[in-house]
């Protein structure tokens, strides 16, 4: 069985954010494979461990940069990888295109993705290629299991969990909960500089979404600290809220 696990590159969570003429600044931010990738990764690399999954391809949309978190890939124990070349500003909709065209081709039983991108947290990706290519897609999951040609997966659910099964191919998204990803090593890493990957360009499709201009959050003001006999304490902290902070009374 040929499983396909969709990485993004994002930035190192405990980056600190900078930005420069109304877009997120890049300079000496450390890129990394989006950590709900990664957990899809280690599943897929799961599989593969218990004699259900033969090969595994990892594909990325976006710049040369891309190759990185492939490598990355590559280093757990992944097989092989595909680089979609691809304007980093595309949006989510020009990212499923490019990405579903190249998945097709590859003709997989599987594909896996974390359900979201710790960088823009849209959570679209993985449902868009699902109804792209016209794949059953499960999302959250907490676990897995392959036979008999479906998939049936442990989900999250409100209150609680719920076991979904579909036909397969499908598009399954995944949870952090799902797993604990491998660190690479040493050898794993020296087979990743050896291990293909190919490099198609993206589809061509227009954005569906313009993105104006990024900010920050306002900064936080400072909050205040008030010490007194617990009557003066109270009045004084009454006054704050109502005059200073407007805090509406009813």
């Amino acid at each position: 069985m040929k499983v396909i696990v969709c990485v993004k590159q994002t930035f190192d969570t405990e980056a600190k954010i900078e930005l420069k003429d109304g877009k997120i600044s890049d300079a000496g931010i450390n890129l990394i494979i989006n950590p709900y990738d990664e957990v899809a990764v280690e599943g897929a690399i799961q599989l593969k461990e218990k004699g259900v999954a033969t090969e595994i391809v990892v594909i990325t949309a976006g710049s040369d940069k891309g190759m990185d978190a492939i490598r990355t890939a590559l280093a757990m124990g992944a097989d092989r990888g595909i680089l979609v070349k691809q304007d980093t500003g595309a949006d989510e909709y020009a990212r499923a295109v490019a990405l579903a065209a190249a998945i097709k081709a590859e003709n997989p039983e599987l594909v896996l993705a974390g359900h979201v991108a710790a960088d823009d947290g849209s959570s679209q990706v993985p449902t868009r290629i699902a109804e792209i290519l016209g794949f059953p897609h499960v999302n959250v999951i907490t676990n897995i299991d392959i036979a008999g040609g479906k998939a049936t997966c442990t989900t999250e659910a409100d209150g609680g969990t719920a076991v979904i099964e579909v036909a397969i191919p499908a598009v399954v998204s995944s949870q952090v909960s799902w797993n604990e990803p491998r660190y690479p090593s040493m050898k794993g890493i020296m087979q990743a500089k050896k291990k293909p990957v190919a490099t198609v360009d993206a589809v061509a499709v227009d954005n569906k979404i313009k993105i104006v201009e990024v900010s920050l959050p306002a900064a936080k003001t400072a909050g205040i600290k008030i010490e007194d006999d617990a009557d003066v304490c109270a009045t004084k902290l009454a006054d704050w809220m109502k005059n200073t902070v407007k805090v509406e009374v009813k």
